[in-house]
This record gives structure tokens, C-alpha cells and sequence, in this order.
């Protein structure tokens, strides 16, 4: 499986976002997409994954199911948790996992994994705000899609929770899958690619940038 971009344009807000933007990310690959605030990060996720309309450009995926949109198959993890405050820890798992077609056996080994299992009757609103991160981590294991997109994936989680997260992104890609991510610190992942947004004749290179603050 191959997603790639081709001289990609963002316009939001009368201005442009970012132009020209071009990556091509292969299942067990993944690109960090890094730069200055405003740049165009989370943007250019919620263009790959249909949010905001292609101005310009094309995105393909090679290798995926041609019945389904590059949208149906990927999770996208943005800066906010998609979460029902009042619902619990394991109904809103059940939720997404019911939303996406996954199968609710899956809710339980998910909410272990991520380290939930003792808060699912919780209400979410209850949640500290790395438990909710880590809640939304675990619809990506519960519901499997190949492609992650992943808005600062680190943010809120404290050392040992980004470590878990790291193992997971390295589990995913030994198993195929790829990973897109915008980040501002590391992703904890060795040979990750960077795209630099913002910066003029900038290309994808091995750099990737330091760890992220603890949990909040």
C-alpha cells in the first residue's frame, strides 16, 4: 500500500495554507509532518483524510480496496478527543467500534492495552486529559484500518504512555500498515521520515525532532 501526494493546496480562510506539498509514505513507513505553528499540519491531515477540500493536487492510495475512499480507510486522531462526556470509558469505545464495523469483543483487549480496563464504567467527563488521549488511542486498535493519521499523537500523554503509543505505531507498521503524523517532538520511532511545512524547497529527510512534555 502506497499514499502519496502530488503538489497538494490548501486555501482556508481567504489565504493559502500550504502549496505545492507532494510525500509518498509505503505500509511500514511513516512520515512526520513537522513546522512552525500555522504552517498547514493538521490541515493537510484533514485534507488526506477528506475533511478539507482538495484545492489543488491529487491524493492517490495504491494497494488499498478500491470499493472504499482513503477516508474508510484510515482513523484519524485529531487534537481533540472525540469523546461523549457522558458516557463511559466503555461505551464510547463501544461506540466507535460499533460506528467503524469493528467487533465489540475487541473493546476490552483495547481498553487494557491503553491501561483503562479499571475505569470502564467512568464516565469520560471524569477523565484526566492523557486518559481520554489514551482512550481515543484505543479505537485504533479495536476498529484495524491500515492508515493512521495522527495530529500531535504525543500531546497529554505522560513518558510511559508515549512509549506504549510508540510500541503500538511500530506494531501497526510491522503489520503493514502506514503512519502519518504531525508532531512538534518525537514520535519515539526509529527512521521516521520528516516533511518540514512552511519551509521553501523543503523534502522529506530522517531528522526526527525531540520528545514531547509529560502528561497535563
Amino acid at each position: 500500500m502506497r499514499l502519496s501526494a502530488a503538489d497538494l493546496a490548501c486555501h482556508r480562510g481567504g489565504r493559502d495554507v500550504f502549496t505545492g506539498v507532494s510525500f509518498s509514505v509505503a505500509s511500514g513507513e511513516v512520515l512526520a509532518i513537522t513546522g512552525r505553528n500555522g504552517a498547514g499540519k493538521s490541515s493537510l491531515l484533514r485534507t488526506v483524510v477528506g475533511l478539507v477540500r482538495v484545492a489543488l493536487g491529487n491524493l492517490t492510495l495504491e494497494g488499498g480496496d478500491p470499493e472504499l475512499t482513503i477516508a474508510e480507510q484510515a482513523h484519524y486522531l485529531g487534537h481533540q478527543d472525540a469523546l461523549k462526556p457522558s458516557l463511559s470509558v466503555a461505551e464510547n469505545l463501544r461506540f466507535w467500534t460499533g460506528f467503524l464495523g469493528a467487533k465489540a469483543a475487541e473493546i476490552e483487549p483495547a481498553l487494557e492495552a491503553v491501561g483503562l480496563e479499571p475505569l470502564i464504567e467512568l464516565p469520560a467527563a471524569y477523565l484526566s486529559a492523557g486518559q481520554r488521549r489514551r482512550l481515543s488511542i484505543a479505537r485504533l486498535l479495536a476498529a484495524k484500518r491500515p492508515i493512521w493519521l495522527l495530529d500531535e499523537p504525543m500531546s497529554t500523554l505522560d513518558a510511559s504512555a508515549q512509549d506504549r503509543l510508540a510500541a503500538f505505531m511500530r506494531a501497526h507498521l510491522t503489520e503493514g500498515g502506514l503512519i502519518v503524523a504531525a508532531t512538534h517532538g518525537s514520535l519515539g520511532i526509529e527512521s521516521t521520515n520528516e516533511l518540514r511545512l512552511g519551509d521553501s524547497g523543503s523534502a522529506p529527510a530522517h531528522n526526527p525532532p525531540s520528545r514531547l512534555e509529560g502528561e497535563r
